[in-house]
């Protein structure tokens, strides 16, 4: 009996220490890391991964930071398949490229954000943040005469910071659950299995406007897909603009 009274008395010491402990965190204004107010929340902010839908339509997008060796025949090759894609631009990259910006733009592709210097995202403040969209979000304005409504954030890396800055911005935060792992340079085989067998209704496909073999996987992938079905969209006309929710997966699903 003793016993238990201990290990009793001892088990509400501790969770008053600890309910002391997170009021003076609230009212005292520490900051703790998110990932810790995640578990107690139980909700985090999600970046669109894909897209619920019951038809066959999908997007593919190419990231651009390093390199121009083939962005023209990649477009010409989506000019052959009567296909519109999405492209994110680093705004370095935007700096050595205007006229592929615009022949992009022309083309009838989006255009989206890809991050100004392509830093870490979260290791940024809230106004570094701002800061790296605001700039790029700019460049690609000034040569296309748009703003561009989606993001991408370097390396993926996000937090809920991020997708509430983004937001407030006026970008939708775009991700992939389809890898082509093109950069790896495996070869050409291997990022088409990856891609075929991999894609699903709502999926978006990332690959590199840079990657070594780019030329020669694209149109065999275009050709499956297409042949099993799948219509290719630019990720703005396959994402939901509103009504919708996330799932945990970071799926889009429309709330009708």
């Amino acid at each position: 009996m003793k016993n238990n009274y201990y290990k009793n008395n001892m088990f509400f010491r501790i969770l008053i220490v600890f309910s002391i402990v997170i009021v003076s965190i609230i009212y005292t204004g520490i900051k703790i890391d998110e990932n810790i107010m995640d578990v107690f929340s139980n909700k985090k902010e999600l970046p669109i991964y894909s897209v619920e839908t019951e038809e066959k339509k999908i997007a593919i997008s190419f990231d651009a930071a390093w390199g121009d060796n083939y962005t023209r025949e990649i477009l010409d090759i989506l000019d052959k398949y009567n296909i519109k894609s999405s492209f994110f631009l680093v705004g370095f990259w935007i700096d050595k490229y205007p006229e592929h910006v615009k022949e992009i733009h022309r083309r009838g592709h989006d255009v989206g954000n890809h991050s100004t210097n392509h830093p870490y995202m979260t290791k940024l403040s809230e106004e570094e943040m701002i800061k790296e969209l605001n700039i790029t979000g700019n460049k690609i304005k000034e040569l296309t005469k748009e703003k561009p409504i989606l993001f991408r954030p370097p390396f993926g890396d996000y937090n809920d910071k991020l997708i509430s800055v983004c937001r407030d911005n006026g970008y939708y935060v775009i991700q992939w659950d389809v890898d082509s792992l093109d950069w790896k340079e495996m070869g050409v085989q291997p990022v088409v299995d990856r891609v075929v067998r991999n894609v699903k209704n709502g999926s978006i496909v990332l690959f590199h406007n840079n990657a070594k073999f780019v030329l020669e996987y694209l149109p065999i992938i275009i050709e499956r897909l297409q042949k099993e079905g799948y219509e290719i969209l630019p990720i703005s006309r396959l994402i939901y603009k509103d009504n919708f929710y996330m799932d945990n997966t970071g799926r889009q699903i429309p709330k009708n």
